[in-house]
């Protein structure tokens, strides 16, 4: 026997010893050094840019003697251009590099090179992706691929994506990528805005096809941080998933247990400090358990409350609503949150709600909020015991929620409750409980691990993501110039690289040959005390806002009569988002539209404030080119606000969002204290027309003598919407046409 451990740690030590490292500086001999890799070697890719490569890794490690490919230094060997990274072997390491200024075209990193090599026991760890987008925002990709089993993907950052497509997805599409396994821990989620389409999540875990096999992937201490590209920040569409330790942070969304069964959702802490629409846990099928986690200040509703325990569909097929059945949600904690949801999403198709649920020892302390949950159907199927609630809440709850003086301590600054009356947990889930692992069933109502919040915390700010990576910070130099022509105009436009520029106007006329792109920080003005004219003959717009460009028109009148359009936003379909603001300013005879959203742009805000528009003659705001029925729409933030129209001839504003997706937050729409005075559209359509916008206010406005014997406002929704309507004046002005989704105050 000890000749046999012997001569095992004899060949171990001249295995190790034979390990070589090879540096690589660049494809040819990177690609050499993977076929020559033996069990313990290191890659050393040599620091500096590597462009326009498709990398490529199929060597084979062992458990104890991984193969390693590292940068020379963490972050400066930079991959650009049109590049990617497969993994087909086994036991492989990649460490160390840093993903900008380009685009994969299909996945950027994939643990698989086709589907004869498959990666398995592989890992990427230290790496970034950053804004290494598909230039057009539908062009959809996907920033990390698993595939195979026991892969890894750790202490890495994401930021930034902006086209369509998941940062990071596990496929099931076969038996070799079953119970996989993976892990993906201790990564940094961070700042993705939303896609204004489906298809935004962060990670998702199979698909609705793939959603009866059990994955057994491990989300596990990560941290996200405004992840608000769409409802669903982590989509989990198979079974057997544990997410678990893991810090959300004013994320517009939630972890949605969309498909399959058997998930586990435990100790994580949902920070939506007030943020709109942030979220928490979304139930569809059976065997969920969402067990001791903290929300604090989520405010979203509906499917984005902070829990959302949703209705099914009879003899659901497996891609569509399973009703939830077989659930325990429990220790929980829910601070200053918004009502949670039971039979979320009941309508004609959604008529079953839950069944055989375990609501237990969950806590709720509130002093803002009238109610602490909202109920869609009976709640019949669920078995509340043990639930403490804040004696402010004025809710008559049913039994099993117990009103109480709920005292708090301080905890990371987070009021987490210090109550430790004892409901105990039935013996039969806590057996349950010790199968999946789960080993801290309470009888102690809500989160009450003070350590586990520190824990969660400091593993966020020291131990997520790239250490080595720092978001880079461009500073931009503000410019004012005067302009007195055309040629001026242009002439600043196109020598202005990151800066801040400001043109003031000075001239009285400018006459237009062509149309100008605005790219960049641009702000119009003007010092004149009479309007400037803009002269320009092409029925193309005049301005065409890029994408990625943030454009101002600010104390500035704009005499338009001799233009036929004025703003179209970016016409490529490029994946940045831009921003526009038009404030203090007059505009008078136009002959067309103000301002166009062109098909598959996007924007994040546009805010047109206290301006007024006079004798302008064709449809104003288009927000409408979305025909595709997708849930596609232009604008995430539309508010438009004490402004005045007056002898307008067209529509004010027309908006659309086709289709019946329900995975979006917008567009919103903000229209208030407006005055619409003596404005008509001569084509039957309303002022104002709403076809599925997710939320709106309309209020303070003041329409007189406007569309008189026609519609003023009409509401189309094909999904749930929430509209306020209220405090209008209507004088000698048409009708408004309603659906069930408006309210009227």
């Amino acid at each position: 026997m000890k000749k046999i451990l012997f001569y095992t740690f004899f060949i171990g030590a001249l295995q190790t010893a034979m390990a070589e490292t090879m540096p690589v500086k660049n494809m040819s001999e990177l690609q050499q050094a993977n076929n020559m890799a033996k069990p313990g070697d290191t890659i050393v890719l040599k620091n500096g840019e590597w462009k326009n490569v498709n990398i490529a890794l199929n060597c084979n490690g062992t458990k104890e003697q991984p193969i390693i490919f590292k940068a020379e230094k963490a972050g400066k060997v930079v991959i650009t251009g049109q590049s990617k990274l497969a993994i087909g072997g086994s036991f492989i390491v990649v460490d160390g590099l840093y993903f900008t200024n380009g685009f994969a075209g299909d996945a950027v990193i994939k643990f698989r090179i086709n589907s004869n090599e498959i990666a398995n026991h592989c890992r990427v760890t230290n790496t970034v992706i950053n804004n290494f987008n598909n230039p057009k925002r539908m062009s959809e990709n996907y920033w990390v691929m698993f595939y195979g089993k026991n892969n890894r993907l750790d202490h890495c950052s994401f930021f930034d994506k902006k086209n369509m497509g998941v940062q990071v997805a596990v496929i099931l599409d076969n038996e070799k990528s079953w119970e996989n396994f993976h892990s993906i821990d201790h990564n940094y989620f961070g700042f993705r805005l939303p896609l204004a389409s489906n298809s935004g999540e962060i990670i998702r875990v199979g698909v609705s096809e793939q959603c009866q096999y059990s994955s057994n992937t491990q989300i596990t201490d990560n941290y996200f941080e405004h992840c608000d590209g769409e409802t669903e920040i982590v989509s989990i569409k198979s079974g057997n998933n544990v997410i678990k330790n893991n810090l959300f942070k004013e994320c517009q969304g939630s972890v949605v247990l969309r498909h399959g069964n058997n998930n586990t959702v435990i100790n994580n802490i949902f920070l939506g400090n007030g943020k709109d629409g942030s979220g928490g846990v979304r139930i569809i099928n059976k065997g969920q358990w969402v067990i001791n986690n903290l929300f604090y200040k989520c405010r979203g509703e509906w499917f984005k409350s902070p829990l959302s325990i949703m209705n099914g569909v009879p003899n659901s097929p497996a891609f569509r609503y399973v009703p939830v059945t077989d659930a325990v949600i429990a220790n929980n904690s829910f601070i200053q949150c918004t009502p949670i949801g039971f039979g979320i999403g009941s309508d004609t198709e959604r008529t079953v709600p839950p069944k055989n649920v375990a609501f237990l020892n969950n806590v709720f302390y509130n002093n803002i909020d009238k109610e602490i949950y909202t109920k869609y159907d009976s709640m019949e199927g669920i078995h509340f015991a043990g639930n403490l609630v804040s004696n402010s809440v004025k809710q008559a709850t049913v039994e099993g929620f117990i009103k109480s003086n709920i005292n708090t301590k301080n905890v990371a600054g987070l009021p987490i409750s210090n109550m430790y009356n004892q409901y105990p947990i039935p013996d039969s889930l806590i057996m349950e409980g010790k199968k999946r692992g789960i080993t801290n069933l309470s009888g102690y109502p809500g989160f009450k691990n003070d350590a586990l919040i520190l824990q969660i915390e400091k593993n966020a700010k020291e131990n997520c993501g790239a250490k080595w990576f720092k978001y880079p910070v461009i500073s931009k130099v503000n410019k004012t110039v005067s302009c007195m022509n055309v040629s001026e105009v242009e002439s600043q436009i196109s020598n202005n690289k990151n800066g801040r520029l400001t043109i003031n106007l000075k001239g009285k006329t400018y006459e237009f040959e062509k149309a100008l792109n605005l790219s960049g920080n641009i702000t119009f003005t003007s010092s004149n005390k009479t309007p400037v004219k803009f002269i320009f003959s092409n029925n193309n717009y005049l301005f065409q806002i890029k994408a990625g460009a943030a454009v101002s028109f600010k104390n500035i009148g704009i005499e338009l009569s001799e233009v036929n359009n004025f703003i179209t936003t970016d016409t490529t379909g490029s994946c940045n988002h831009s921003n526009i603001v038009i404030s203090n300013a007059s505009f008078s005879n136009l002959n067309g539209c103000f301002l166009n959203a062109a098909k598959y742009s996007v924007t994040d805000s546009i805010i047109i404030s206290n301006n007024t528009f006079t004798h302008c003659n064709g449809k104003l705001f288009n927000f409408t080119n979305e025909t595709d029925k997708k849930g596609l729409y232009n604008v995430e933030k539309l508010k438009i606000v004490n402004n005045k129209f007056n002898d307008c001839s067209g529509q004010i504003l027309a908006m659309l969002r086709g289709g019946n997706d329900e995975s979006t937050m917008g567009p919103y729409l903000i229209f208030t204290n407006n005055n619409i005075s003596n404005c008509n559209n001569s084509d039957d359509k309303p002022l104002i027309h709403l076809f599925g916008v997710q939320r709106s206010v309309i209020t303070n406005n003041d329409f007189s003598n406007s569309n008189p014997n026609k519609i003023i406002i009409q509401y189309e929704d094909l999904v749930r919407a929430v509209h306020h309507l209220y405090n209008n004046k209507f004088t000698g002005s048409g009708s408004i046409i309603k659906d069930k989704f408006v309210l009227s105050h």
